[in-house]
């Protein structure tokens, strides 16, 4: 009897110790976007461009003019660095964010209608496309927005063969672009070529690269991520510290927990010290 007795004791000690042990998951810390201070690129002759295309047609659209000069600079310059032609670049800066008046590009600064997807690890906002509420990337400016493009491109293998075509060649590029999947629209080529054709951005492919310095190469997506905040991020980010809570970090930045937790992958009220968390305001 006296050994029962001590069995059960010994059997339920060992229940309780096996019962007091929590696996402790801890969570991959996100990395953040750091996008760097846009710089002054070289002008294109995009004023005079703009002023020709001005005098053979009053039709035109203002807003497309008014895009054009503000970004053909970058176009080219990624152009140089990527190896899209610039005229691609821009027709679809112009067609994706409705010449910089989408809600999308202006709060967001996206100007290409790049979604989320798996690996996107910066800012994000929600909006109806294709689905309702669906995930795009958010960027700190509009130029960010630009290299990110190349970088979609250059990287993904399903866009690799359009590397293969002359630069110069717009009509197989956005043909090829609707046959890579960047668009749902079976219109989205013609629709590129006619802006391409229309406001003559065709001849911003052939800007020589003398004026730059930047080698031609393809673009990796995670160049534009780092691991560790900077001071252009205190107002995008923030660094968990004992006694926070997302009650509390929703007060202080004035967003909702729940976007608190949808732009950080959070399934609790959880935190862990030291991770840094999204902010969107």
């Amino acid at each position: 009897m006296t050994l029962r007795i001590l069995f059960i004791c010994i059997f339920s000690f060992i229940l309780a110790s096996c019962g007091s042990k929590k696996v402790v998951v801890k969570k991959r810390s996100r990395t953040v976007v750091v996008a760097s201070k846009p710089k002054r690129f070289t002008p294109v002759n995009q004023e005079k461009h703009v002023r020709n295309l001005e005098k053979k047609s009053a039709n035109l659209n203002k807003n497309v003019l008014q895009y054009i000069l503000k970004y053909a600079p970058i176009a080219v310059h990624e152009m140089h660095a990527s190896g899209i032609p610039a005229s691609i670049t821009l027709a679809q800066g112009i067609l994706e964010s409705g010449s910089g008046k989408s809600l999308l590009a202006i709060k967001s600064n996206n100007h290409f209608g790049i979604k989320c997807h798996s690996k996107w690890q910066g800012a994000r906002v929600y909006h109806d496309d294709d689905e309702k509420g669906e995930c795009f990337r958010k960027y700190q400016f509009v130029e960010t927005s630009y290299k990110d493009h190349s970088a979609f491109l250059s990287k993904r293998s399903r866009y690799a063969f359009l590397f293969d075509y002359n630069k110069k060649d717009y009509k197989k590029w956005a043909k090829g672009l609707r046959k890579a999947g960047y668009a749902t629209d079976k219109k989205y080529p013609q629709k590129l070529i006619k802006l391409i054709k229309t406001y003559r951005l065709y001849e911003f492919d052939s800007f020589k690269k003398k004026h730059y310095k930047t080698k031609k190469s393809r673009l990796k997506e995670d160049e534009i991520v780092q691991s560790s905040p900077s001071k252009e991020l205190k107002n995008t980010s923030y660094v968990v510290k004992k006694g926070d809570t997302l009650y509390a970090i929703s007060r202080k930045f004035n967003v909702s927990i729940e976007a608190l937790k949808r732009l950080n992958n959070l399934d609790g009220n959880d935190l862990e010290i030291g991770k840094t968390l999204i902010i969107e305001y």
